[in-house]
């Protein structure tokens, strides 16, 4: 806040009762003495730090980024999550801001004792369960309890996030959720009484056109053996701990289950658009290149080797004769 400044005459009034003695000096001291008074709802009282609150978004921060990428993968559209909001409330009031139906699944923290919810949207639901079935991932008009081929599926994804949570979780703490059930009525859910104080962590995931909210709720009795584990300083330390020989290891053993086309060119030419509609049956393609010319052995969409075509055991066979180097793709390109 920019300081008032006063006038001349402002100046010389106030001097002039000084002098006068109209005004009372040790009661504006007195004033500014007093001790500033701090509004408190026992209602609502806090049981998180915001350094603790820090790092439990720093932790979720990292979840929707896998979630992104995992929930993409799996439904075959653009993903995108955030986390929002990290916040302490009474568990009644998220019961309340609910809508019914909708999807709660109720997990398991172990070793800690309790149970946390997790919480997603009809709409958001919906959508992913239209796209795992082959539609274009649109949500219902009007929303429905889940049928049980739904729930079955539902689950599924369900028990992929709760991998991606317990992978962000453990760079702090070592705990790990498990799925226990699924309910629709959020008054059902009684994982501790309504008065007491919850981690509520929303994250806003958009699948497509759709948009939906993704609750996770911790009851704060169930964190409380960690709390002292949860700061922003521990989680960078704990990140920062994380062996670079341990995280290639992991992903070289991550790499060896990818599968990669592998296809052997025969060759290529260029046709105009004309001629390819004027092709009919018995006609021949000449292509560039002749039959004691090395092939191209493509890995994915590139020429990594050069191969000579055969037979091995009664079946087509191609015998690798020269790796293709990184200057020679360049100059191809």
């Amino acid at each position: 806040m920019v300081p008032e400044v006063m006038s001349q005459g402002e100046i010389d009034a106030l001097l002039s009762a000084l002098s006068s003695g109209s005004v009372d000096i040790d009661s504006i001291n007195e004033g500014k003495a007093e001790r500033s008074v701090k509004l408190y709802d026992f209602r609502r009282p806090d049981k998180f730090s915001k350094d603790q609150l820090r790092a439990i978004q720093m932790i979720h921060e990292a979840f929707s980024r896998q979630v992104t990428t995992a929930l993409s993968t799996m439904v075959r559209v653009m993903v995108s999550a955030e986390v929002v909001s990290v916040d302490q409330i009474a568990y009644d009031e998220f019961v309340r801001s609910l809508v019914q139906p909708t999807s709660i699944a109720v997990l398991e923290m172990y070793p800690l004792t309790g149970n946390a919810v997790m919480e997603m949207t009809p709409q958001l639901v919906f959508a992913i369960i239209d796209r795992l079935l082959g539609g274009k991932g649109e949500p219902l008009r009007k929303v429905r309890e889940l049928t049980d081929i739904e729930r079955t599926v539902i689950e599924r994804v369900y028990m992929r996030l709760l991998e991606l949570l317990e992978e962000s979780w453990s760079t702090v703490v070592d705990v790990r959720f498990r799925y226990d059930s699924l309910e629709s009525n959020p008054f059902f859910v009684q994982i501790c009484p309504g008065t007491d104080m919850v981690l509520l962590v929303t994250l806003k995931v958009e699948l497509g056109e759709v948009e939906g909210i993704v609750n996770l709720c911790i009851p704060h009795l169930v964190m409380e053996p960690f709390m002292d584990k949860l700061s922003s300083q521990q989680w960078f330390a704990s990140t920062g701990r994380k062996s670079i020989q341990g995280s290639r290891e992991a992903l070289s053993k991550r790499m060896r289950d990818v599968t990669v086309p592998l296809a052997l060119e025969l060759g290529h030419t260029v046709l105009s658009l004309q001629e390819i509609l004027e092709l009919h049956t018995g006609d021949v393609i000449r292509l560039e290149g002749s039959t004691q010319d090395n092939l191209g052995f493509r890995v994915g969409n590139k020429v990594k080797f050069l191969a000579q075509p055969g037979r091995h055991n009664d079946s087509y066979a191609a015998r690798i004769v020269e790796v293709k180097h990184e200057e020679y793709e360049e100059e191809e390109e």
